[in-house]
């Protein structure tokens, strides 16, 4: 590292596009990061770097710049006092499927500011670029999972530089939402990431859904030869030589149903030997604090999209058939259990219910039980009924209500979407009051609001904190509001 130049604010301090890895251009494409060099002058880091290189649509003239040289990441943390003790920190894991996103659109202000604590928001390979798991591309086994290695080399880069910040290296929570949720399940078993961080938060993560090495090989074995590289003696030369615009494109290797697919990590390698459901069951996921939870209404958000793509919602007829692509043999038990009846008819909700339940929350609180067994979990259900959406969301033919992603905005100043009315502000200042407490002591706390009990701290009873405009509450009915004993009672979840 060098000399930089960031921003100071009256209650913030922020530095940007601050590189923690040698570029992966060149020979270092597919390989796992490097150190980043020292560079020369003063750094300008009062802008972000550009987001790694994904799929921006039919124009990628419109939005942001993407570069394979993107491996950067930004610091905000509180003014700097004289004398003070170091702030604990926060690391933020992007989301968006392990093929789309970035660090800089995590506004943090209000963590920073409010919360005392400083957050440090990361860039790392998406897509091909970040997860193809040719095995013309490293020694056997050893393939994919370059993002992965890029967020371990992150927080190596905390825990070596962040007290320069005024952070304290020794606290350090990873977090993350979505596809970030899925990589901090990954470091909670990766045998590189041990040690980098003290405890962690998982929002909205289908940890679940993440292919082996030998369905990753497969599926790049196909993309490559999508991209022209048909030769197996030649392989790795040619996906090197082609020019990064031509790997925008993502290798999928989980579907979750028919509207949103995964690229991402995969398992049985040496960077992430088991998978985090195994593991968390077996107990060797690491003994630390875990914040964990979901938003209630998680899956209207992909009925959306589909909606959007195709110009319809979901038919009654083709309802069934969805449901057994998705869940095999089990599809005609959800189907019966989830009828569209129960949901005035509307086949999209009914959809949405189901795999908000079977994907999303009655995983999440099998994980939480499993991870209970080592250290304190505690557990989160977001039920803003009405927050704030972006366009897609408030224009759906139907309640979206606290869907996938939309209790980001209550934490992190994201655009897109109306601001926050009275109620959700108070809503937001709490959360914020809960993580940033969580962040520091290991257990979420907010003053003048209701106590926080652990996963299992009696074992008679199921807690969750229910996070809601108006007066949040603990609630003990989570398991039986989402149908839980019904997706435990299948055979595809035995």
């Amino acid at each position: 590292m060098g000399l930089m130049r960031g921003m100071v604010a009256a209650d913030y301090r922020l530095f940007q596009g601050i590189p923690y890895a040698a570029p992966p251009v060149g020979p270092l494409r597919w390989r796992p990061p490097r150190p980043a060099a020292k560079w020369p002058g003063t750094l300008d880091a009062t802008k972000p770097g550009p987001q790694c290189m994904q799929d921006t649509g039919p124009n990628p003239h419109v939005g942001k710049p993407t570069s394979e040289n993107c491996l950067t990441l930004n610091v905000w943390a509180p003014p700097r006092a004289r004398g003070t003790a170091k702030h604990a920190v926060m690391v933020w894991i992007h989301g968006g499927g392990f093929v789309n996103g970035s660090s800089d659109i995590y506004y943090s202000r209000w963590l920073a500011a409010k919360g005392h604590i400083v957050v440090v928001t990361i860039n790392y390979r998406l897509g091909a670029l970040g997860f193809l798991a040719h095995p013309s591309l490293g020694a056997p086994g050893a393939v994919g999972n370059y993002g992965l290695a890029d967020q371990q080399a992150a927080l190596r880069w905390v825990r070596d530089h962040i007290a320069d910040f005024g952070g304290d290296p020794h606290k350090v929570t990873i977090a993350g939402e979505s596809a970030g949720g899925m990589s901090v399940c990954d470091h909670l078993v990766a045998p590189g990431s041990a040690g980098l961080f003290r405890a962690a938060i998982i929002q909205s993560a289908p940890c679940q859904a993440q292919a082996d090495l030998a369905t990753g090989q497969r599926h790049s074995v196909d993309y490559a030869v999508s991209v022209g590289c048909r030769n197996p003696a030649s392989t790795a030369a040619c996906l090197r030589a082609l020019p990064a615009s031509a790997l925008d494109r993502p290798p999928w290797y989980v579907f979750i149903g028919d509207s949103d697919a995964l690229s991402g990590p995969v398992t049985g390698t040496p960077l992430l030997p088991d998978g985090p459901v195994a593991a968390f069951a077996e107990g060797r996921a690491a003994r630390v604090p875990v914040l964990m939870g979901v938003n209630h209404d998680e899956f209207t958000l992909f009925a959306a999209l589909r909606y959007d793509k195709l110009g319809r919602g979901i038919r009654s007829a083709e309802y069934p058939r969805l449901l057994t692509d998705i869940f095999g043999t089990d599809g005609a038990a959800v189907a019966e259990h989830y009828p569209p009846d129960r949901y005035g008819g509307d086949a999209s909700l009914a959809y949405s219910a189901a795999l908000t339940d079977g994907v999303f929350s009655c995983t999440t609180d099998r994980l939480a039980d499993s991870l209970s067994q080592g250290a304190p979990v505690y557990t989160y259900e977001f039920d803003d009924p009405h927050p704030p959406a972006p366009k897609l969301l408030r224009q759906a033919p139907f309640p979206v209500g606290a869907s996938h992603s939309l209790e980001l905005r209550y934490l992190f100043k994201v655009g897109g979407a109306p601001p926050l009315d009275p109620g959700q502000r108070m809503l937001s200042d709490q959360m914020i009051s809960y993580w940033s407490h969580f962040v520091t002591n290991g257990a979420p706390k907010a003053a003048g609001q209701p106590g926080w009990p652990a996963e299992g701290s009696d074992p008679g009873q199921n807690f969750w904190m229910s996070l809601r405009p108006g007066g949040s509450s603990v609630i003990t009915n989570f398991e039986e509001a989402h149908q839980c004993p019904f997706w435990a009672s299948l055979k595809g979840r035995s």
